[in-house]
């Protein structure tokens, strides 16, 4: 195999770079992750990898024309597969909503890949049905077991615990990159952009809703806080605030969030700039849950 296997627990966590985790968190639990490319003026980068969120908002903001995103590579895939089976016989790869990417289908084409190199591993790959920091405490959740020693079978009833509380909501500062998604025309994302309309949006069942729109940003964080409040009232909360290219607002929105909420734990993240190529910089947004 060219290395040699060092089996520390029962389950070694994976995850893309779209879950929105830090390094910290990564090094402290000991999560893998497959980078998501993307193409800016020509050129393939590897989020994670070679290039952090916020200089991939300014190729962005250079030029949007020419930046584009693409899945995970089926090798990248295969690497993380290696690397976690230094340390586990069981792997668990937990990727972003198959509805929003190809990341989930590469992770099971590239567990084919592992078959024959990896026999005596056991791949599961799962689906998170969300998207960024939302996806981010369902890998937590997941690690989190894992380093406690659980088996397979407990790490993932621990996955299905968070990934059926945990929300995620957001705001864009604006519409104008919208139609890269294709759900809605060009033209309908430049009229909203003209007439400055901010809309709130979230993930439900692996697919992205409009919940309503705003005129500032200010109003956009007070929507993001009253909706956090009418789903967990005054339960102690897990909660994450996320950002594209926005840190002074996400730093606000965060002593708010401290300040109105008794939260069990709070942090601060960027976007993956995969999510920023539709939702462009500026975008707020929070993920959480309860356990209760």
């Amino acid at each position: 195999m060219g290395y040699r296997r060092l089996i520390i627990q029962e389950v070694t966590v994976i995850t893309d770079s779209i879950a929105c985790l830090s390094r910290e968190m990564v090094a402290q639990y000991g999560i893998e992750i497959v980078p998501i490319n993307f193409y800016s003026d020509g050129r393939i980068y590897k989020d994670w990898v070679d290039i952090t969120p916020a200089e991939a908002y300014e190729l962005f903001l250079k030029d949007t024309d020419s930046f584009k995103t693409a899945a995970a590579f089926p090798e990248d895939c295969l690497q993380a597969y290696r690397n976690a089976s230094r340390r586990a016989n069981n792997i668990l790869c937990i990727t972003v909503s198959a509805k929003l990417s190809a990341v989930y289908n590469v992770a099971r084409q590239a567990k084919e890949y592992a078959r024959k190199e990896l026999a005596q591993v056991n791949i599961e790959v799962l689906d998170s049905q969300t998207a960024a920091a939302a996806q981010g405490f369902i890998v937590l959740a997941a690690a989190r077991a894992a380093v406690e020693g659980k088996d397979l079978t407990e790490v993932i009833k621990a996955v299905e615990s968070v990934k059926n509380k945990v929300n995620l909501i957001a705001f864009m500062d604006t519409v104008r990159y919208v139609y890269r998604t294709g759900r809605i025309p060009r033209v309908a994302s430049w009229a909203g952009s003209v007439l400055n309309i901010k809309p709130t949006f979230t993930i439900s069942s692996g697919i992205p809703y409009f919940m309503g729109a705003v005129r500032n940003k200010e109003r956009g964080m007070d929507n993001l806080l009253k909706v956090m409040r009418d789903k967990i009232g005054i339960k102690p909360v897990h909660v994450a605030v996320m950002h594209t290219y926005s840190l002074k607002d996400a730093e606000n929105l965060k002593k708010r969030v401290l300040n109105e909420f008794n939260c069990i734990e709070l942090w601060l993240t960027e976007f993956s700039p995969v999510m920023g190529y539709a939702c462009g910089t500026g975008t707020l947004g929070l993920a959480f849950y309860s356990d209760s």
